[in-house]
């Protein structure tokens, strides 16, 4: 429900914000930007019982890099540390827990550029994130218990393949909102002999950035 909701007010943005984007054109000028801003993430296709997942925030941030071809096309690489996760709540044996995990990833997007009207941007294209590391934190009867991994373990799969898209907003020739949206397209159990639980990534994000 609340993914919802983002996404419904990610579109009340971008309907809101055309109006006002700046009307200089440069469509085929090659920008560097950075940006940062934040990740809104949770996971499905859980396979547990008595397990329910929500959604939690991260950080998000790092630099792109728009080559245009042509005035209307164009492609832009990112690189970004990206923080996913989830938290959840559950019961064994009986008791109830709480349960968060972060994920630490570098993401980099490969995505296509629409390129309509000046100051406005639709993008979509594949992205590849590496698995850095994770913190879990398990609460149990206000006891709680911290694990932080960097991984070794091919089970864990640390290579995935995702999906990305969204939009860019330029505001004042330099200055550029992005809203994203994301989904993982394989599961996190590696080789499927990992007991951990199996779950794909989605979320969403937004981010300021400045481009030159």
């Amino acid at each position: 429900m609340i993914m919802k909701r983002l996404i419904f007010s990610m579109v009340l943005l971008a309907g809101f914000s055309l109006p006002a984007i700046a009307q200089e054109d440069t469509r085929e000028s090659l920008h560097f930007g950075l940006k940062a801003g934040f990740n809104y993430s949770n996971v499905y296709d859980e396979q547990e019982e008595d397990f329910e997942a929500d959604g939690k925030g991260g950080f998000a941030g790092g630099a792109f890099l728009s080559i245009p071809v042509g005035r209307f096309l164009g492609v832009q690489p990112e690189i970004l540390y990206s923080q996913k996760g989830f938290r959840a709540d559950g019961t064994v044996l009986g008791t109830p827990y709480t349960f968060t995990r972060t994920l630490n990833y570098v993401d980099i997007p490969l995505q296509v550029m629409l390129k309509p009207v000046p100051g406005f941007t639709i993008l979509l294209g594949p992205q590849y994130s590496f698995l850095v590391s994770s913190r879990d934190v398990l609460t149990v009867d206000d006891d709680s218990a911290v694990d932080e991994d960097f991984y070794d373990n091919d089970n864990i799969r640390r290579n995935t393949f995702c999906l990305v898209g969204g939009f860019d907003f330029t505001f004042a020739s330099h200055f550029v909102l992005a809203p994203r949206f994301g989904i993982d397209l394989m599961y996190n159990n590696g080789d499927g002999s990992q007991s951990d639980i199996r779950y794909k990534n989605n979320w969403l994000q937004l981010t300021l950035g400045y481009q030159f």
